[in-house]
């Protein structure tokens, strides 16, 4: 395989939503221990990263807070580092979110990835005070003002972290453009934003050499894939649907719900892209041509779709630290 030079193997990472919808609500207090158990085993076999996110007033009880679910993590766990994608930056003061970003990275012992994005939901938008039209701009705004924050040294705590990383949740030719324009990480692996990305670092002074990708892949790990999606697609119907909706969220359009069968044979990709079931082989197969000539630092799975059964959320865990990192080092000595 043939990452950039100077590359090393991405980490591999686990996004958690904390989703816990009906019908297979948990009592949420034990359900969020057992998150916080599930990453605490997670850094201590060597995970590369966590990552959460930001929505409100989902019935499902998607995490709204992601800086503080971050602080909790970061008391319990020693390696794995910690990211945002992402805080919804237009809700929040830029100095708010990087005064929280710095309480997370002194307690993390300087591990934070601090990911921000335009968000979309119209109700979010209305509930928190900000314009829905002006979120990308806004967006731009707070990550340049919290850079200029760390750099400065602006906020209370100072970050362990000199610079903290920071990324743009943008996707497209458009988004690539503004977070080269930043010089800030951008938060998608798609191939075809790569030179848009690059040559505006290069054109922005920054350097086409400080480019720096991740983001989420469409694919999950399990022992035997056809098995595990059977078990999984009444969860990825809910996890569909659920987008589907907050994404039509005073728009007027109501959006047609998606069907278990559907979803089954693959018709419903929605707004998060189509799901595959993959061996660990298959798995690493993937991640090398997705990473390969791109300067990809973090790849992240989901940890759990929809809520989806415990025991493969946690052997899916496993399979990532025991199988497909191994194999990732092994074929980039090869």
């Amino acid at each position: 395989m043939s990452w950039l030079p100077d590359r090393q193997v991405p980490r591999l990472g686990l996004y958690f939503d904390f989703r816990n919808p009906e019908p297979w609500r948990r009592d949420p207090a034990a359900y969020y221990r057992w998150h916080l158990d599930l990453i605490c085993e997670a850094d201590r076999r060597g995970l590369g990263s966590v990552w959460v996110g930001e929505h409100h007033f989902v019935d499902d009880g998607h995490l709204p807070v992601p800086l503080t679910m971050l602080a909790a993590i970061a008391a319990r766990t020693e390696r794995v580092r910690l990211g945002t994608a992402v805080v919804v930056a237009p809700l929040q003061h830029p100095m708010a979110v990087a005064e929280q970003a710095a309480v997370v990275d002194v307690i993390s012992g300087g591990r934070v990835e601090l990911g921000l994005g335009a968000g979309y939901v119209a109700p979010e938008f209305e509930a928190f005070g900000a314009e829905l039209a002006g979120r990308y701009q806004a967006t731009d705004h707070a990550l340049g003002e919290i850079g200029r924050i760390f750099a400065q040294g602006g906020c209370s705590p100072r970050p362990v972290q000199q610079p903290v990383p920071l990324w743009a949740g943008y996707l497209g030719p458009r988004g690539a453009a503004r977070a080269g324009r930043l010089g800030v990480g951008l938060l998608t692996h798609n191939r075809d934003s790569f030179g848009v990305y690059r040559d505006a670092l290069e054109e922005s002074g920054h350097g086409a050499g400080a480019a720096r990708m991740a983001g989420v892949v469409d694919f999950l790990v399990a022992d035997d894939p056809e098995q595990a999606w059977e078990r999984i697609v009444p969860h990825r119907t809910h996890q569909l649907n659920s987008y589907r909706q907050q994404a039509a969220l005073g728009t007027g359009r109501s959006p047609r719900a998606l069907t278990a069968e559907e979803v089954r044979e693959g018709r419903g990709s929605g707004a998060v892209g189509a799901l595959a079931i993959l061996t660990s082989a298959e798995a690493a197969a993937r991640i090398a041509g997705i990473c390969d000539g791109l300067p990809v630092e973090h790849l992240y799975l989901w940890a759990s779709v929809g809520g989806m059964p415990e025991d493969l959320v946690e052997r899916q865990l496993e399979l990532i630290v025991d199988e497909v990192q191994p194999a990732l080092l092994a074929q980039s000595a090869g």
